[in-house]
């Protein structure tokens, strides 16, 4: 069943001092630092209180960063990582004072994210380029896909939408929602087989000339064998449409759930071959560091963070500039 559905225009935003895209680049910073404040307010404050004006730096300094840290949900791993790197650096010298500390913390920071700082490339010689969405209920899959679909629409794409969770209540109407606001058709068959209906949309997509078809799926716990069996079955159809396909498994976690997100991304990883992530839910959490654990544990790309609930606080991630946002000055 397909449906055209109305969008809903947002309000335009400029600053008028600047050119049209700094200040876009200015907007999106500043969007970003209101997105972690719970982060940079809770832990980093404590840090700065803690380092910042030190006049020398030594190894009991350390072990109460180290607290810090850990308490951010950074984890233990990245927190060992960090601190061993900055002790070499206070034997050899090279931190004298807070400032100095200050600045090396970030520094380390922004090299772990640097490898999971991989935007998503689109290809435009496939038609459609699929992106099959997976996680659990509650991570804001479904919500995420609307703000995709807002996102790759910005970049001049014709995009539709699969409505493949058929177990949860009112998730067909929920993405059909999120279609009407961006003029998109959903497709969607609430009583059919998902697999089936990720092929008949895949069909769908190809006669119509789309560049992007996303797809929703059931969320599901990483302990429901069944339901990740289907998700392999869903997978493996789509391939038989097209031997590419799915050409993105895009998984979406809740920063808000620390460091059980990991586990959900290991178990989905292993059935699904995830190959993006979405970290969601940053605004409403003090525990941001989940980001850092996940690039060191998983060193999968992160696509795109959620920083509001607005159709456009998806953002595609820059390590460097989320680091920057959280050591921001109020």
């Amino acid at each position: 069943m397909l449906k055209f559905l109305s969008r809903k225009k947002s309000d335009p935003t400029a600053a008028a001092a600047l050119p049209a895209e700094e200040s876009t680049k200015v907007g999106f910073f500043k969007k970003l630092t209101q997105g972690l404040a719970r982060t940079r307010q809770g832990v980093l404050t404590q840090i700065g209180q803690l380092i910042l004006g030190k006049k020398e730096i030594d190894e009991s300094l350390l072990e109460e960063l180290e607290e810090l840290l850990l308490s951010a949900d950074i984890g233990i791993s990245v927190t060992q990582g960090i601190l061993t790197s900055l002790s070499a650096q206070l034997k050899r010298k090279e931190l004298k004072d807070g400032p100095a500390l200050w600045q090396a913390l970030q520094v380390h920071l922004q090299e772990l994210l640097l490898p999971v700082t991989q935007p998503l490339q689109i290809d435009s010689s496939t038609e459609p380029f699929v992106i099959l969405m997976v996680g659990v209920n509650g991570a804001g899959k479904t919500t995420t896909i609307g703000k995709l679909a807002k996102h790759f629409q910005a970049e001049n794409k014709k995009v539709m939408l699969a409505a493949g969770d058929t177990f949860r209540a009112a998730a067909v109407e929920q993405l059909q929602v999120w279609g009407e606001r961006n003029d998109i058709t959903v497709m969607s068959n609430a009583k059919g087989d998902p697999a089936s209906l990720m092929f008949d949309a895949m069909q769908a997509a190809k006669a119509r000339g789309i560049d992007v078809l996303i797809a929703d799926t059931a969320g599901r716990l990483h302990t429901q064998q069944n339901l990740m069996e289907e998700l392999k079955k869903i997978k493996r159809v789509m391939s038989k449409c097209s031997p590419t396909a799915p050409h993105e498994v895009l998984l979406v976690l809740d920063a808000s759930i620390g460091q059980n997100a990991l586990n959900q991304a290991l178990q989905f990883k292993e059935a699904v071959g995830v190959s993006g992530l979405v970290v969601t839910k940053l605004d409403g959490t003090a525990k941001g560091g989940i980001v850092f654990a996940i690039a060191e544990k998983l060193a999968i790309p992160i696509r795109f963070i959620g920083v509001g609930e607005g159709i456009d606080d998806l953002r595609s991630f820059n390590g460097q500039d989320f680091v920057e946002a959280l050591f921001a000055e109020e």
